[in-house]
């Protein structure tokens, strides 16, 4: 508050020039070669002697309106990164206060024309009205090998380095995208092979507007990878190394050929790593520990293949396919020990293969009409996936059979979209949309006895789990920009149609047990944004959105997820939807060496899925962990992040986030009697976090890094996690004429980096688990070809992203 407070006082300072006047000037900039608007180009108003009297930037549209200006002759000074300056001198006067520029071209500098494929050397950290834009330098690609090394260096978000399921603002319920699209393959294998050198950045959207879907939460992370489209033959090729306790090698290759009307482009990026995770969960009171220990080896291999047609000025034609290939294995050995009775110790091995491929299919075409920023868009995005999982159980001195698992998974997605967008005026603009969404999944479970045993004879099942859900959905927003005043309204109309089919069999009675299920609904998202600029070094930005979070397979799948001695996870069938309504206030101030962003937020959640903790009927020793609707909840939260250069060879990202939230489950425990009591169990968490990015520039070529993260105590249903803290260092040398960069980075190096956490339900627990997080690692990046003039970029759907190319 008192930083909101104190710049508006400075805001509403005088100038120092006495002669103000409601003297403005506006226009719209554009790419002269492309004809497409320029965002963000800085716009400098100067007087005669070149001394700056205001500024501001583009829009999204390029369009930009700068008002309160003198009386008399000034200089209006168009600038931008890789684009030849543009001066103007304009008289501001009687019968003339308010100038029209019209549209200004910008051509490309000679000098800059290498600009698309250059990486900046220090990420940056951009506050827009419905998200946080990182661009993503050579510091933070230091960070990490991959995309999801380098999430937990971003604002709000953390990703659990055992299971790889990423979060936002402390919430889980988050989608991933590339490129504005979503993907078949699970997040946390997915952002596991997109090479961190691939990424061009990464957007926080918190709110978004009614034009994208409404699933997730707490919000969308969208990372958008780079895409050559240079004239001529261009590309990029990176290679990898990282070693803790195992050895992690990837590497990437893209390349591009632009002649004429056609640009063709492909990639390929590879990944082979094993990972190791150990740790222990102790039962305090029973006295009794369960131990872990985990190897993962990962192969997976992407390619892409693209061609953009362009047809004339007004038609494009582009498509594209993607081609995934996963292949892994894992061992886990899991024991429980028995510290008052060790004749009682068992233990459990597991090996696991998961081989699954994707493939992705897209068509876009885009039709420009006459006036300014006026088209039309088609696209049709189809993508499959196909997993088999074998699961071999092995028990030693336990009274479980063996046995072995055998899942099939069959998974498709539809999309058809139509965009319509119409700058109805300089001011205003129109955007409607049509969305088709066909959703199919088929999965296929097989158990049987893994070999004779003492252990008695295990009973086999056939299960199998259809799953289809379509959606229909439309949306229309209306945005206006008046003076200091932007605002936009949407509103988004879905229709979803859900059927699931559960069925098992078992094989030796021959029972057979089907549960259908329905679930059809009609819903509306609406969304609101305000923005206010009193100045251009002041902004202050509120909104409003609807969104939804539908149950993911894995939450609805009746059949087991997975098993341990001790512990078992089923989905639940009847899982409904839950709902969120979010309101958003952000406020940013430009200094002189950089820029702050904070922002509050407030969440009310209907019908909220959390998890339940239930005893085993038929093991009270063992526990059950499924998912149920509650009743609404809350979250709340404060962000701050900065970006700040306290000298020429010095420069800072940092952020500060703080959340709230509630959470409701059924806990089940036993009384003195030993009667299974149900409980139902709230925790209110409060839990904090803080980053800070130093990169260090030693020379043109050289510079280091250091890298600081602290996440406070956090509390959910079953555990309170103990706070975690990491120090990474890191340094980066270009050379080649700076097509060649090399860099090497030493995580964790105080190996402070490790999950611990206790419990009291529904027994006391305590437990730690590790990870390679000590890993030392070493890229190498090199860029070749050359070009004279940047490709058209292609359009994508959702909003914002115009670029994409890379992996996906």
């Amino acid at each position: 508050m008192l930083i909101i407070a104190s710049s508006t006082l400075i805001s509403a300072q005088p100038a120092a020039h006495s002669a103000l006047k409601n003297g403005a000037v506006y226009g719209r900039v554009i790419d002269a070669e492309l004809n497409e608007p320029l965002p963000y180009v800085n716009i400098v108003i100067s007087d005669m002697t070149k001394k700056i009297i205001t500024g501001g930037i583009t829009d999204d549209d390029g369009k930009f309106y700068i008002d309160n200006l003198p009386e008399g002759k000034i200089l209006v000074s168009v600038q931008f990164v890789g684009f030849k300056t543009t001066n103007q001198e304009i008289t501001i006067g009687k019968a003339n206060y308010k100038v029209d520029l019209g549209t200004i071209h910008l051509e490309e500098a000679s000098t800059g024309l290498d600009e698309v494929t250059v990486i900046a050397d220090v990420s940056s950290i951009q506050q827009r009205v419905d998200r946080k834009v990182i661009t993503i330098g050579k510091d933070l690609q230091t960070a990490g090998a991959t995309a999801s090394e380098i999430m937990n260096n971003l604002p709000a978000v953390s990703v659990d380095q055992q299971t790889g399921a990423l979060s936002l603002r402390g919430n889980q319920n988050v989608r991933v995208m590339v490129d504005g699209k979503l993907s078949n393959i699970p997040a946390e294998q997915l952002l596991k092979q997109i090479p961190s050198t691939s990424i061009k950045s990464i957007e926080l959207i918190t709110n978004p507007s009614a034009k994208y879907n409404p699933e997730g939460m707490s919000g969308i992370i969208n990372i958008i990878l780079h895409k050559n489209t240079q004239i001529g033959f261009n590309g990029n090729i990176n290679v990898g190394l990282a070693y803790d306790i195992e050895p992690k090698f990837n590497s990437s290759i893209d390349a591009n050929y632009r002649n004429g009307k056609l640009n063709f482009y492909g990639s390929y990026s590879n990944s082979v790593a094993k990972n190791v995770n150990y740790g222990q969960i102790n039962r305090v009171e029973q006295n009794i520990a369960q131990n872990f220990n985990i190897l993962n080896n990962n192969k997976s291999h992407l390619f892409k293949v693209g061609l953009d047609y362009y047809l004339n000025d007004k038609n494009t034609l582009s498509v594209f396919t993607n081609q995934n290939i996963f292949d892994a294995w894992s061992d886990v050995y899991s024991s429980i020990d028995y510290r008052t009775n060790p004749t009682l110790d068992e233990s459990q091995y597991t090996r696991g293969d998961n081989d699954n491929d994707s493939q992705q299919y897209n068509l876009n075409y885009k039709h420009d009409f006459n006036e300014e920023g006026h088209n039309i868009e088609f696209e049709a995005d189809f993508n499959t996936y196909n997993g088999l999982t074998d699961t071999s159980n092995a028990f030693y001195n336990s009274q479980r059979p063996n046995f072995i698992e055998e899942t099939h998974t069959d998974r498709s997605n539809t999309t058809l979209n139509l965009d319509y967008v119409n700058p109805l005026t300089e001011a205003t603009k129109l955007e409607l949309g049509l969305q088709v969404r066909l959703f199919d999944t088929e999965l296929f479970y097989e158990s049987d006895a893994r070999e004779t045993n003492a252990n008695g004879d295990y009973i086999p099942t056939t299960t199998r789990f259809d799953y289809t859900r379509d959606i229909y959905s439309a949306y229309a927003t209306y945005g206006t920009k008046k003076e200091k005043w932007s605002y936009q309204l949407g509103l988004r109309a879905e229709s979803v149609y859900v059927d699931s089919d559960a069925f098992k069999q078992d094989l030796a009675s021959n029972d057979v047990l089907n549960i259908p299920f329905e679930n059809n609904y009609f819903e509306l998202y609406p969304s609101a944004f305000f923005t206010y600029s009193p100045s251009e070094k002041n902004s202050y930005q509120l909104s409003y959105s609807r969104r939804i979070d539908r149950p993911g397979i894995g939450q609805v799948n009746p059949l087991p997820e997975w098993n341990t001695p001790l512990i078992s996870q089923f989905g639940n069938q009847e899982l409904r939807p839950q709902f969120t309504n979010s309101i958003e206030a952000n406020y940013t101030r430009q200094l002189e060496k950089g820029s702050l962003t904070a922002g509050l937020f407030y969440r009310i959640i209907e019908d909220e899925i959390q998890q339940a903790i239930l005893i085993d009927r038929t093991d009270i020793n063992r526990l059950i962990m499924t998912n149920l609707n509650f009743d609404n909840s809350t979250a709340y939260g404060v962000e701050v992040s900065s970006n700040y250069r306290p000298t020429s060879w010095w420069s800072v990202n940092a952020s500060f986030d703080l959340y709230a939230q509630s959470q409701k489950s059924l806990a089940e425990s036993f009384d003195e009697d030993q009667n299974i009591l149900l409980n139902t169990v709230k925790v209110d968490n409060v839990a904090w976090s803080a980053r800070a990015f130093n990169n260090f520039k030693i020379s043109k070529s050289f510079s280091l890094s250091a890298f600081g993260m602290y996440r406070g105590k956090n509390q959910n249903i079953q555990f309170e996690m103990e706070d975690m803290l990491m120090v990474n260092l890191g340094l980066r040398y270009t050379f080649m004429e700076n097509r060649a960069n090399f860099s090497f980075s030493y995580n964790d190096i105080f190996d402070t980096m490790y999950a611990a956490f206790e419990s009291a339900r529904p027994y006391a627990q305590q437990g730690q688990f590790n990870w390679e997080s000590q890993q030392i690692s070493a890229r190498l990046s090199y860029r070749f070809g050359g070009g004279n003039y940047r490709a058209k970029s292609r359009k994508q759907r959702d909003n914002d992203v115009k670029e994409g190319g890379g992996m996906f």
